[in-house]
Formats: structure tokens, C-alpha cells, sequence
């Protein structure tokens, strides 16, 4: 009976204990309720926002290309996407859907396997590219087809559209997907279908044409499925680019050159505008950024004429003749000769054993420098040579900026080579021979220039020797990016007398009747053109060949033909334009480049291609009447010039 209260006592005390715990329990429980609830509230609904609401950057457009008078170079389409939603089509079905898309465009089965592995490996509600830049009568084939096509939908973006295709490739570039090798800090970089500038100006002013990101807000579940949009924010275009060409000049270029292989470079002499630069052939810039197939990357590599090479900053060649004026300008520096001195030519020139030949085969008689530059006597030039010396040669062809790259704003520019006693030296570890000099008075042997080098060099004679530098733009999104004035650029520090004399020279090539351009004057009273021929050979010509007559151009292979080069400005008073003209195996500089670079001014004088263009876009060109003169002339008749220089 006693042991019934203790059992009473044991049982109210664990029930107490009990209580108590639970008690403690649910007190904890409220604290953390009232802390999660209350305390974090905040904090809790932030992290529930981030989870429903996704952040995604919006690419923004790319800036405009423009030329000088406003024209478009380069700029934006839309660029219709056909894409297919995985999830709206069974995954054995996926093969005849493309089966039957492979109808109506066209599919590679490279792009039906990309296809396949994107649908493996992105989230099945993820919309998978099929085909971009689709035209307009093949997006209308898939609308009426779409009954037939579960999960295929027509997607609207942006694609880059060059509107004149090859005739500005190798200025503007192209632009292509990001690479690894690309990315960095942008956030732009890594947005799917992105692209950036590979090559030309669009490489060059990636950054300003890319412009600033917009965002958009977008409700998503717990799959990441896009919900509604919430808010967008558009992103800040790229800034216009506007560059010194014009466009209408380019063009006619391009089409001057038909299948030459060539490379024509106009610039203004006055602030180093260019006004034109074409490298013949060209490729489409519009086909790299659809994307090119395998057939078509290896006919471009494969091309003979190097299409995909801008031979206009790239291309070295032998400057032949139209190098004389440096030689001529330093050996009437070191006073080796005075402008009435008289050289005689018999046809060739000897030094030591070796015979050096003028490509008038009985010479020139005795010859001052006027009509030294006006023949283009090869002997004179080899015996002024060899009294100046190659490093004087080399001093005075560093002041016309021949020696590096002139640093216009391309990529890929190549430097050409001025050869000296200490670059021989260095190079070949070996001595320089006196023969080398006398090859190097009519621009063989080692010298190497860029037509825009030639151009540059031509530009700074006709200025009256002021070191203008070539440059591509004009303004960046309204700015002008040069603001020096045409007279701003410093001094070569040449004599006048000197630079008046070589005008003079290269006036009488073109407007004398003993001058080897004679047949390509413009036939306008106030625009008359002065230059200088070249002719390169490409190969050595035997004694036997030569003894038993050298067989003309057009009967040789194509790359067996001499370079054709030729070098002008205008008009002879006041000078605005210079022009080079190189003609890969053209034969002659007087028959095949002189005409070309005829017409080119001619055009520029006619457009006004110099004119002050537009800060703007929206104006055009007011092109100038073109003289009756010029209207029903005549293509000059074939002239037979060599600077053949062989030994």
C-alpha cells in the first residue's frame, strides 16, 4: 500500500520533466520562427526573388562602318534563326524532324551531328540553332511547312551585312564567334551567338563598335524555365566608325581591276587620308559571318592569287623604277652628281665581270637626271648608285618612311626591307658587295617595299616633302580621331631644289613625248598626272634568253611575268592625290599600271574624293562633270618598257 504514493510521486516529477522539455522545445522552436520570420524576413525574401528572378545581359547592337560621305560599309540586319525546342519533339523523332528540315534548307551532316550534341547536352526546354541567316523565301518555306514540323520555331536577331561585299574585305574585316583566346573581363564575350572583329577595321575598333550591354529581368521556375519577362533595359549601341575612304572610289577600283591580281592605293597627299585601298582578289566578308564551308576556306587558301592576303599592306615587292627618285634624291644630297650632269648609256653597264643591262637594248646616250627619270634610264641609276652608296641609299629612303611600317590603323602590316651594309651584316653574316648597290639603284635586289609604302613615299614628294602618315579613320562615334591641321606634319628636311627637280622628272614621264608614260596623260588641262613606271622582273633571264631575244610577257605562265608598278600624283600643280598601282606579273609598268592609275585619278577627280566628306552620315559625294576630253579617250596603245636590270 506504501508504494503506490511513491509511485504517484516518481510519475507527477518525469510528467513535470517532461513538460518542461517540451515546454523548452516549442520556446526554441517560436525563437527560431520569430527570427526566421521576423529577424531575416528580408534577407529570406532577397534569396527567394534571386531564385525566381534571373539577371541575363543583353548584347547590344554593333556600331555602324561608314566612309567618308556617309555611305554604309558595314552594319546590322536581322538575321532570321531557325531553332528547334527539344522538348516539344519525341527524342526519336528528333532525326526525322531534321530529315525533313534538310528539305527545305540546307544541312550539312556536320551540322546535323553539332545539332544532335546540343540537343544531348543543353536542358531539354533550351532552343536549339538549326540554320542562321535564313532568306526570306526560306523562312516562308518553313511557315507553311510547320504543321509538318513539331518544335521548329523562326527566331529574329542580328547578323553583320557588308553591303559591298569583296570591294572593301580586306579594309573592313569580318567579324566571328568568340574564341578561348578571346575572352576576358567582358561579359559580353560570353553570350552565345557573340561576335567580335577578326580582322580590319573591325578588329581594329572591336571595343568602340561593340557598345555597353543592356539586361533584362525574367520570372523563372524552379527548372529554370523563363516564366514573363519582368523589365528590359536596351544596352548603349557601338560607337559609328567612320573611316577616310570613299566608297564610290573603291568600288570603280575594283572593278578597273577585273581578274588582275593588284593592289591600288589612293591617298590624299595633303593629311594622309586613304582614300582608297583595294587588293584584287578579294574575298566576301558576308561569307565568313554565315560561315564558310570546307570547300570554300580550302579555294580561298588554295587561290594562286592569294585572295585572303591584303597585298595593299602585306604584299613586298621589288619597287623597281619607281624607287629611282630616292636614289636620285640622295645622290644629289651627298653632291656625287648636279642636275645637269651627263651619264652616257650604251645598254649596259660593267662592274668588275658582271654586266648590268638597261632594258633600252642600245641605251640612252648621254642623259642628265631629267631625262634619266623621264627614260627611265637603268644605266645612269646604276652608276649614281654606286657613287652614293647603299647606306646613303637606305638614310634618304628612311626619311620617305620606307624603312618600317607606316602604322596605319590595320592589322597585319608588313614593313618591306631597306637593305644596308649592317642589316647584310646581321642578317647573312656577310659582306656587302658594291653589285648589290648597283642592283639596288633601280629597286631589285634586296629592296622590298608595300604598295602603301609606295603610296607614302609618292604622297611625301608631291607635298613638298612633309612626313604625312597614312591613316583609315576619320572620326569614332562623331570625334574626330586626328585633329592636326595638313600643314601640322614635320619637315623631311629636304632642299626644295631637289624635290622641284624630281616633280619635274616625273611630270616629263607622263607629259613629255620622250617619257615611257606618255600614252597615259589624263587629258585634263587642269588636272594633268605625273609618276613613274616600273618593271619587275620575277626571274633571271639568261644570257643565252637575252642574246636570242627575251620572250614578251604574254607568251610566258602568268607567274613567269614581270610586275607591273607605277606611282603618280596630281594635279602637277598643287598636288592632291598619290597613287601606287602594283600588277602581279602585268609586264610592263607603262602598258598595264600607268593606264590603271590613269583612270583611278581621273575618277577621284571627277568624284572629288578629297572633298571635306561628312561628320555625319547622310550626305553623298557631289561628283565633278567630267571633261569631253576624258569622255571619248582612247585607251593608250601598249608602250614597251623594262627596268629589267639583270646580271
Amino acid at each position: 500500500m506504501n508504494r503506490d504514493p511513491d509511485r504517484q510521486k516518481i510519475f507527477t516529477r518525469r510528467a513535470a520533466m517532461l513538460a518542461g522539455g517540451k515546454a523548452v522545445l516549442l520556446t526554441a522552436l517560436a525563437g527560431r520562427l520569430y527570427y526566421l520570420q521576423v529577424v531575416e524576413a528580408d534577407r529570406y525574401a532577397t534569396l527567394a526573388d534571386e531564385n525566381r528572378i534571373n539577371l541575363r545581359l543583353l548584347a547590344p547592337p554593333r556600331g555602324r562602318i561608314i566612309d567618308r560621305f556617309g555611305r554604309p560599309l558595314a552594319e546590322n540586319q536581322q538575321n532570321y534563326r531557325l531553332q528547334l525546342v527539344p522538348e516539344d519533339v519525341k527524342g526519336s523523332e528528333i532525326q526525322e524532324v531534321l530529315d525533313h528540315v534538310q528539305k527545305i534548307v540546307t544541312l550539312t551532316e556536320g551540322d546535323k551531328r553539332r545539332i544532335i550534341r546540343e540537343v544531348r547536352r543543353n536542358r531539354a526546354f533550351v532552343p536549339v540553332t538549326l540554320k542562321e541567316n535564313l532568306s526570306w523565301s526560306e523562312v516562308a518555306r518553313i511557315e507553311i511547312n510547320a504543321p509538318d514540323l513539331p518544335g521548329l520555331m523562326i527566331d529574329v536577331g542580328r547578323s553583320r551585312r557588308y553591303p559591298f561585299g569583296p570591294e572593301a574585305a580586306h579594309v573592313l574585316g569580318y567579324v566571328a564567334s568568340v574564341s578561348e583566346n578571346d575572352l576576358d573581363d567582358d561579359p559580353l564575350l560570353k553570350l552565345p551567338g557573340f561576335r567580335v572583329g577578326r580582322a580590319g577595321i573591325e578588329k581594329v575598333h572591336d571595343l568602340d563598335l561593340r557598345g555597353t550591354g543592356g539586361s533584362s529581368e525574367v520570372e523563372v521556375n524552379a527548372f529554370g524555365r523563363m516564366i514573363r519577362e519582368l523589365s528590359r533595359r536596351e544596352g548603349q549601341p557601338g560607337a559609328e566608325v567612320m573611316l577616310t575612304l570613299d566608297m564610290g572610289l573603291q568600288k570603280y577600283i575594283a572593278e578597273r581591276l577585273g581578274t588582275e591580281s593588284a593592289s591600288v592605293v589612293v591617298m590624299d597627299v595633303r593629311n594622309g587620308d586613304v582614300l582608297a585601298m583595294v587588293s584584287n582578289p578579294s574575298y566576301d566578308s558576308n561569307d565568313f559571318n554565315r560561315g564558310l564551308s570546307t570547300g570554300e576556306w580550302q579555294e580561298l587558301v588554295n587561290n594562286e592569287r592569294a585572295p585572303l592576303i591584303n597585298k595593299s599592306i602585306a604584299g613586298v615587292y621589288p619597287p623597281g623604277s619607281t624607287f629611282k627618285m630616292m636614289v636620285l634624291l640622295a645622290a644629289l644630297e651627298k653632291g656625287v652628281i648636279s642636275p645637269d650632269h651627263k651619264i652616257h648609256c650604251s645598254g649596259e653597264y660593267e662592274l668588275g665581270d658582271a654586266k648590268f643591262h638597261c632594258w633600252k637594248r642600245h641605251g640612252h646616250g648621254f642623259v642628265d637626271a631629267l631625262e634619266a627619270v623621264t627614260e627611265s634610264c637603268d644605266v645612269y641609276f646604276y652608276e649614281i648608285a654606286k657613287r652614293t652608296g647603299i647606306d646613303r641609299i637606305a638614310a634618304t629612303a628612311r626619311k620617305f618612311g620606307l624603312d618600317l611600317p607606316t602604322g596605319i590603323d590595320l592589322p597585319g602590316e608588313q614593313g618591306g626591307l631597306i637593305p644596308t651594309r649592317d642589316w647584310k651584316r646581321a642578317t647573312r653574316d656577310e659582306p656587302w658587295h658594291q653589285g648589290e648597290t648597283v642592283i639596288a639603284g633601280i629597286g631589285q635586289g634586296f629592296v622590298l617595299l608595300t604598295p602603301l609604302q609606295m603610296a607614302l613615299m609618292t604622297a611625301r614628294i608631291a607635298n613638298g616633302g612633309r612626313a604625312v602618315t597614312p591613316h583609315l579613320t576619320r572620326a569614332i562615334g562623331g570625334v574626330p580621331a586626328d585633329r592636326r591641321a595638313p600643314d601640322a606634319a614635320p619637315s623631311l628636311n629636304i632642299p626644295p631644289g631637289h624635290l622641284e627637280l624630281v616633280m619635274e622628272a616625273m611630270n616629263r614621264v607622263v607629259n613629255h613625248p620622250t617619257g615611257t608614260a606618255r600614252r597615259s596623260n589624263t587629258g585634263i588641262e587642269d588636272f594633268p598626272m605625273a609618276g613613274k613606271t616600273g618593271t619587275v622582273q620575277v626571274r633571271r633571264i639568261s644570257k643565252a634568253e637575252r642574246e636570242q631575244g627575251v620572250r614578251k610577257n604574254e607568251e610566258l605562265p602568268w607567274k613567269y611575268r614581270d610586275h607591273a608598278l607605277f606611282v603618280g600624283f596630281a594635279p602637277v600643280e598643287n598636288p592632291r592625290y598619290a597613287v601606287s598601282v602594283v600588277v602581279e606579273h602585268g609586264g610592263g609598268g607603262s602598258t598595264t599600271a600607268a593606264p590603271i592609275a590613269k583612270d583611278v585619278l581621273v575618277e577621284a577627280y571627277n568624284r572629288g574624293s578629297a572633298g571635306p566628306g561628312v561628320a555625319i552620315a547622310g550626305a553623298q559625294p557631289q561628283p565633278r562633270k567630267q571633261d569631253a576630253a576624258t569622255e571619248t579617250a582612247e585607251k593608250p596603245a601598249e608602250l614597251a618598257t623594262r627596268s629589267d636590270g639583270g646580271t
